[in-house]
This record gives structure tokens, C-alpha cells and sequence, in this order.
């Protein structure tokens, strides 16, 4: 975050679980946000979709130049086959949001691709890539309110290695901002009972049940795992995580109790409390993957080639002590499998408990 709301020449290098935690106003949601945006940018969403409110992205204090323009400033570098890919992009959010600059450079630090907004009057960038055959540079306009990099798989031929060597950092960066979940359960909209179906797990976990049920008979070893991560964190005795149908064709979460007089005893998620839902729900989420989220990974890259990253904004949220450290544990012992990358936001009671966790980091933000 070069320039972006209260962050000026920000860069955070991110572990298998990364917590940023600090008081409130130091950029614990912002840099959530930041990654968020350039994920959808990556997905080919419009600037529009990405930035809603463009101007609160301006950095605070910013002045406006002599047209009376200010902007904001993010990037992030990927690693991966093609090496160390960085991605800057400069936005314009006053007088008209679009983009001004963006540069793809590659690990040797040679510039792959680079747009500039050469006429304000018109709604295109101009754009520069990397071809190394008999025309060294391929020049073209492109649309001024979309991420050059996620459209360059459409119009680079790779017919030369320099054309291959663009495609394959291109790439290397769009399938790492594609494979992204952005989660931030609802406990109020998870109590109640939701139509059965094959539907994948939404941001706001509402489908919880849904999923469930679903999880249950086809992923049953990963449905004994979230079982006993239900025990360790909910109250009272649980011996299971089971789903009803009911008679209306709808089916509902329910935490197994054991017997009571003989007959099964059991809990509806329902009556269980918010942090109890949201441990469920964020649990649930690191014990599934792509094929169970509701996002759009990439489909020409096998998955098991991706590296899923879950943005958890308030990921202490509601929970107790005991409930962050045990999802703080189960985090860092699903994301050291190498598929699956957390990076959330944490008061200052939730980075106590995470804090010394093998394989949590924590980042104080606080001044």
C-alpha cells in the first residue's frame, strides 16, 4: 500500500497465517480491503466494483494536483514458477475514477508491462509489454477502469519468449488475486433453517446448514475434523455435528449431545451463541476449500496447484479465548499443508491468544 487511506509506503510480506492486530483507526481493515480489491480487479470486475467509495481510498492529508486530481497507490508481489512478479497500480478516484499507471515487472526487474494515461479525455490507457522478438514492444490501448494485467492473457499471443515470459508472470498474478474468499459469517442470518441443496458455502456463511449436509456424506473425514473442533470450542458436551431435514424440505445445523432419557439429545446451531456460530463457520471454511466456497478460482490451474487465501476481517469477533486460540491452532495447522493461506483482523485480546502460536503471525500495527 503505497498511498492508500491511513497507509503510506506499507508493504507486508504474508506468512501461512498472518493477523494484523493494532488499536482502532492503524489499518487493521484497510489492508483486508486493499487485497480484496486488487482480487476482484483480478477476477476482470470493473474499478467501480472494487472501489465503491474511491475518494475514502485517497490517502488522509492528500492534496490535489494542478487539475485537481488525487488518487491512491497498492500493489502486491506474487511468487511462484515465473519468480517474484510485482503488480503497482495507480487509481485516480477525483475528478472521475480510473487508472492512471500500472507496471507488471518481473524477479529480474525488467518491466513487463507498463500503461500510462497519455489523454484524460479518453476513457483508455495507453499500454507497453514486453515482446523480445522482431518488434520489442507491443503497444495498444486498453480500457482505463479495468486491470491490464488480468486482460493480458487475452491479448498476448506468447508466440515469443518474451510474449511466453509476460503470459506466465500475467498469469502467475491473476490466479493468485483469483484464488481469494473474502468470509465474514453472520450469526443472525445462520439460526434459521435453509433449503437442502449442493450450494456452496457463501461469505456470510448464512448456508452453513446447507453446506453441512452436504460435507457430511461427502467429505466425512473432514466433517470428523470440524466434529471434534466443534467439542473443543462450543459449551457443553458435543459428540457430534449432525444436520435434520425437516418436513418442509429445509434442513438445520444441530450439535449432538449424546442421549437424554434414551432418545438422541441435540442443539440447533440456531440457539447456540454469536461466537459459537462464527468459530463454526470460520472453522468450516478452513476445513473445506474452492470446490466447497463460493468464489471463482481459476479453472485452467488444477487445485491442488492453487493456494487458497481466506480474508477474515474480525476474525476474533465474538470469540472468547478459548475459541481464537483453538482457531488460531487450527488455522496454522491447516495452512502449513501449504493449500490454504489466512489473513485476518485481530483486537487486541484475540492477538494475545494468537500471539506464540507456531505458524501465526501477528503484525502490531499500532504505532
Amino acid at each position: 500500500m503505497s498511498a492508500y487511506k491511513s497507509h503510506r509506503g506499507a508493504a507486508f510480506r504474508l506468512a501461512p497465517v498472518t493477523l494484523f492486530a493494532g488499536a482502532s483507526g492503524t489499518g487493521k481493515s484497510s489492508a483486508l480491503e486493499a487485497y480484496e480489491a486488487l482480487a476482484m480487479l483480478g477476477a476482470g470486475a470493473p474499478l467501480a466494483g472494487a472501489f465503491p467509495d474511491p475518494v475514502g481510498c485517497v490517502p488522509e492529508r492528500a492534496e490535489a494536483d494542478a487539475e485537481g486530481r488525487r488518487g491512491f497507490r497498492i500493489g502486491c508481489t506474487v511468487d511462484g514458477p515465473a519468480g517474484p512478479v510485482r503488480l503497482d497500480l495507480a487509481v485516480q478516484a477525483e475528478p472521475e475514477l480510473r487508472v492512471v499507471g500500472e507496471r507488471l515487472t518481473g524477479g529480474d526487474g525488467r518491466t513487463l508491462l507498463t500503461t500510462a494515461l497519455r489523454d484524460p479525455g479518453r476513457r483508455t490507457v495507453q499500454a507497453e509489454w514486453h515482446t523480445a522478438g522482431s518488434v520489442p514492444v507491443t503497444r495498444a490501448p486498453l480500457p482505463g477502469d479495468r486491470l491490464g494485467t488480468a486482460l493480458l492473457p487475452l491479448r498476448v499471443a506468447g508466440k515469443t519468449e518474451g510474449q511466453r515470459r509476460v503470459l506466465a508472470a500475467a498469469e502467475q498474478v491473476v490466479v493468485a488475486l483469483r484464488s481469494v474468499f473474502p468470509c465474514d459469517p453472520q450469526p443472525q442470518r445462520m439460526r434459521g433453517p435453509v433449503p437442502a441443496g449442493d450450494g456452496r458455502l457463501r461469505r456470510g456463511c448464512d448456508n452453513l446448514a446447507e453446506v453441512l449436509h452436504r460435507t457430511r456424506t461427502g467429505c466425512p473425514r473432514r466433517h470428523a475434523r470440524l466434529a471434534a473442533v466443534a467439542r473443543a470450542g462450543c459449551a457443553g458436551p458435543v459428540r457430534d455435528l449432525g444436520v435434520e431435514e425437516l418436513a418442509d424440505g429445509t434442513v438445520r445445523a444441530v450439535l449432538g449431545r449424546g442421549t437424554e432419557g434414551g432418545a438422541p439429545a441435540g442443539t440447533p446451531v440456531g440457539r447456540l451463541g454469536e461466537g459459537e456460530l462464527r468459530y463454526l463457520a470460520l472453522a468450516l471454511v478452513l476445513l473445506t476449500g474452492p470446490g466447497v466456497l463460493a468464489m471463482d478460482p481459476a479453472a485452467e490451474v488444477p487445485h491442488a496447484m492453487q493456494t487458497l487465501t481466506v480474508l477474515a476481517d474480525g476474525f476474533d469477533r465474538a470469540l472468547d479465548r478459548r475459541q481464537t486460540r483453538e482457531l488460531a491452532g487450527l488455522a496454522a495447522q491447516i495452512c502449513a499443508e501449504g493449500h490454504i493461506r489466512l489473513v485476518g483482523t485481530v483486537g487486541e485480546a484475540g492477538a494475545r491468544a494468537a500471539r506464540g502460536r507456531a505458524g501465526v503471525t501477528v503484525v502490531d500495527l499500532n504505532p
